[in-house]
Order: structure tokens, then sequence, then C-alpha cells
């Protein structure tokens, strides 16, 4: 046991001096720059090279990349591979030089040349290595034996360069992506190499839309359908706020536009900046309701769909994946899409305010857009908002949902009526109306949207009515909040459901 204890008390010598000198090395790593090698990187590389914290190589069906990035781009998962996509990083100079994807990334399988045989130098040579490695190996694990200390977990911050899995059969969707680069399902996005990878490979197909912050197009990545975001350069404060929100916020939610990627690409000599999501090609819940009419359970269900996104968004959730409280601030017919089953998902988020209970932080970014002044509660308009408490913009947003909840009610049929898709304060302001234009008619003479009257001779409808009331308090504190939305319309839905499978038994 004596030569034991030596051996073991070597190793752990050993041990102690490697581990040393690689956190020393670590820290002078962490204090540089990597030199990197740069190709096909528009706008960032010079003479070939460019430095940052990490160097990377991206490879999508033939078209390679090579460049670098910072620490604060750095995410989970820096390699992986599927069938014709391949993203690794790096941490050594110009260590991306001579990156090549695996043999096999096109699904093809790898050929091996059978191996030469060894000369008697090298028998030796390999005997001698595997002899050293078998004395180590067993070292070590007597080390391990009489040190009796429970093995260290996985740092969290230890960077996860395992290769992912290839899918078998098809090219993989971004649905494939998603579930194996975002942890539990509800991970904070993809990592950034990915998401400029896939932006980089985007096809765009037809323009579906336009408005101030720029255009919307549908696009296709792999076979499948994205909408992009193309921002105007007027607006980019409100591509950075999304692309900021998206990425370090758990936003994985039915009733939240699902988000792909980000990404700055340049085209014709100029900057354009994407934002990828889902594309859903009913549209915004306003060109929804221009040509859609609504029975009272799907008016239901829609309203429903959009106070849950909403309860998301204003919920902070403390956990090991944290989610601080959102406020939207521009909560509109036009900001919110419709899906195939008839539920809607809340988009836009560029001027998202943010709150965290433990510093009791609020962060409003410093985007000076302002929201959109058709939907402006009161207290926005008169100026009376108490811009630094966090629950004054979530307030704001109650008087904006009532607003949407109106929208959808109109073009409800009750009693074989319905009425023509019209914006809040139709018949008030003109068509773009200017702020003190919606001050007098909210505050001065303080309107509110008028109510048909068929709306009181349904359930659903009559109910409905008493919440959008409820949210158009002209004192913020006495509305209702989105918690108390949504569980008054759960408990409606379920009650309808109810009443409708009585209704089937009694048939």
């Amino acid at each position: 046991m004596g030569n034991c204890a030596l051996l073991t008390l070597v190793l752990a010598g050993l041990l102690l001096w490697i581990s040393n000198t690689r956190a020393d090395s670590n820290d002078d790593a962490n204090d540089r720059k990597l030199l990197c090698t740069c190709e096909n990187t528009k706008g960032t590389c010079q003479n070939g090279t460019c430095t940052g914290d990490y160097c990377f190589y991206t490879w999508v069906h033939g078209e390679e990349e090579r460049g670098c990035f910072s620490k604060k781009h750095y995410r989970e998962q820096c390699s992986g591979f599927f069938k014709g996509f391949f993203v690794s990083c790096c941490e050594e100079n110009e260590c991306n030089a001579l990156m090549t994807p695996p043999p096999n990334i096109n699904g093809e399988p790898t050929t091996v040349s059978p191996p030469e045989p060894l000369h008697p130098e090298m028998w030796i040579s390999v005997s001698s290595l595997l002899l050293l490695t078998t004395i180590s190996v067993l070292g070590f694990v007597l080390f391990l034996r009489f040190r009796h200390t429970p093995c260290r977990l996985k740092d969290p911050e230890d960077h996860d360069t395992t290769l992912i899995k290839i899918p078998t059969g098809e090219d993989p969707s971004y649905g494939d992506i998603f579930k194996e680069f975002c942890t539990s399902g509800s991970g904070t996005g993809l990592p950034y190499l990915v998401q400029r990878t896939m932006a980089r490979q985007i096809s765009l197909v037809e323009c579906v839309g336009k408005g101030r912050y720029g255009e919307v197009w549908r696009g296709t990545w792999m076979g499948e359908s994205v909408a992009v975001k193309i921002f105007s350069s007027r607006d980019e404060q409100s591509w950075f706020r999304e692309t900021e929100i998206y990425n370090t916020v758990q936003l994985r939610h039915d009733n939240i536009l699902g988000f792909i990627a980000s990404d700055m690409t340049s085209k014709n000599s100029s900057t354009q900046l994407w934002l990828v999501t889902h594309f859903h090609e009913l549209g915004s819940l306003y060109d929804f309701l221009q040509y859609s009419s609504l029975d009272p359970e799907s008016c239901l269900r829609m309203c429903l769909s959009v106070a849950c996104g909403l309860v998301h968004l204003h919920t902070e959730i403390v956990s090991s994946q944290e989610k601080p409280a959102i406020a939207h601030r521009d909560l509109k017919s036009r900001n919110i899409l419709v899906k195939r089953n008839g539920q809607c998902c809340i988009a836009d988020l560029g001027l998202a305010v943010i709150h965290t209970q433990a510093h009791d932080s609020l962060d409003v970014g410093n985007n000076p857009r302002v929201g959109t002044k058709r939907y402006m509660a009161p207290e926005v308009l008169d100026e009376t908002i108490r811009v630094d408490v966090f629950e004054s913009y979530k307030q704001t947003d109650i008087w904006a949902l009532g607003l949407v909840f109106w929208e959808i009610s109109r073009r409800t049929i009750v009693n074989g009526i319905v009425e023509d898709y019209r914006p809040p304060f139709f018949d008030l302001v003109p068509s773009d109306p200017s702020f003190e234009e919606m001050k007098k008619v909210v505050c001065v003479d303080q309107h509110r949207p008028s109510l048909h009257n068929r709306l009181n001779s349904h359930p659903i409808l009559s109910a409905l009515v008493k919440i959008m009331k409820e949210c158009w308090y002209k004192n913020p504190t006495a509305r209702l909040t989105a918690l108390r939305v949504k569980k008054t319309l759960s408990k409606l839905d379920l009650d309808s459901d109810f009443s409708l499978s009585k209704v089937k038994q009694d048939i």
C-alpha cells in the first residue's frame, strides 16, 4: 500500500499541475482576442482575417463561411451537424482555417481505406504508449478510490461541443433543429451561429406586408415557409430590441410568435436587418377580420388565445431558466397573427418593457418610437402615466386588449347580424389621428367604443362586453389583469363546451 500511496501522491501532484496550467492558459485566452480566418463573411473581413473571442466555420449545402464572433454571442452547443448542415467553433488562432464538414455530411456512407501494416519500430512505440496509458489509468482510478470526494458536476458555463446527431431520412426542418438546439423545449432560442447560418440560406419569395417598420416577406428555408421581417433603417432600434428579447428571454409559447433567427445581411451595398419567425398564412388579425366573420364560440377562443399570450408576457417566471415580466406597449390587431387553428399569437416586441422583481429593475430600452395613438390608454395620452412603475405599462396593455376584443366582437355573428370591420374610435377620429385628437376623444370627452345591442343577447358576447368595459376604466388600477381576463374567458369556454355537449346529448 505504501507504493500505491506514493503513486497516488505523484499522480495528484501531476493532476494539480496540469489543472493549474490549463487554468492559467484559459485565463490568458480569455484576456486576448483570437486571430481567425475570415471568408465569405460580408462586412467583417479585413485581408482575410478578423479578431474575436471565438473562431467559427459553417457549411450549408456546399456553401462555406469562416469568421469570428464575440463572447456576447456565445450560445450553447456551438458545434453540431445535420445532413447538409454543419457548424463548429474553436479557440485557437486561425483554428478554423482548415476546418471541413464530416465526410458523411450529405448522408453518404463513409469509406475508410484499409490500414497499412505497422513497421516493427511502430509496434514498439504503440506498445509502450499503451502500457503507459494503462498505468496512468490505473493510477488515476486508485487516486479516485482513496480520495473519497464526490465528482465535480459539470459547470453550466462549460462549452458543450458534443456533435448533435444526424437524423435519418429527409433534410431537417427548422422544427428538427429547434428540438436539437433548444433545451427543455422552452429555451432562449437557437445558437447565434445557427441563426446566422439559417438566415443566410433563406430565399425571399413574396412580400406579404408593408408598414412604417419596413416589410414582411414570405421566405423559404429547406422547403419550409418562414416569415422574414425586414426593418427599415429608421426603425433599427426595434430590430435590436426584438433580437435582444428573443435571444435572452424564454418566450416559447403557443400564443407568442415563434422566433427562428435574427441577422444583419448585406444587399445592394446596404445593410438589411432581418427577423425570421414562423410563417402564418392567414396574416394579422387586422387582415383576417377584413374578410372573415366568426361565430360566438370562435370569437371566445380567439380572445382567450390573445389573453393567454399576454399573460405569458406579463408573468415573471422564477426558476432555473428565468423569464422576466414583459409589457408589450404596442398591442393591436396588426401586431397579432392568426394561426390555422383559429388561435392567435402576439408579435412585434420592438417596444417591450422588461422587469425583474429580484433587482426591481425596469428596462425600457432606448427606442424613441412610441406606440400606436389609436390604442393609447388615457394615462398615456394625458401624460399622467408613472413611467418608473412597471405595473403602469401592463395596465396600458389591458386597455389595448379591450380594444382588440372589441374589433373581434364586431365581426361575430349574433342573430344573423354582423358589423363590418372598423378600427377602434373609427366614428370619432380620422384614419390617422393625431395625439391631440385622441386625447380629446378619450381623456376630455371620455368616449369609449360603441357596443351593438345584439352582443347582449348571447351569453358569451355579453360576458365579453363586461370584460371590455372593465378594461377601459379611466383609472388604470381599476382595470382587470391579464390573468383575471384569461381565467374568466377560460371558465366561459368550459361552460360553453359543457352546454354544447349537453345539447348534443339531449338530441
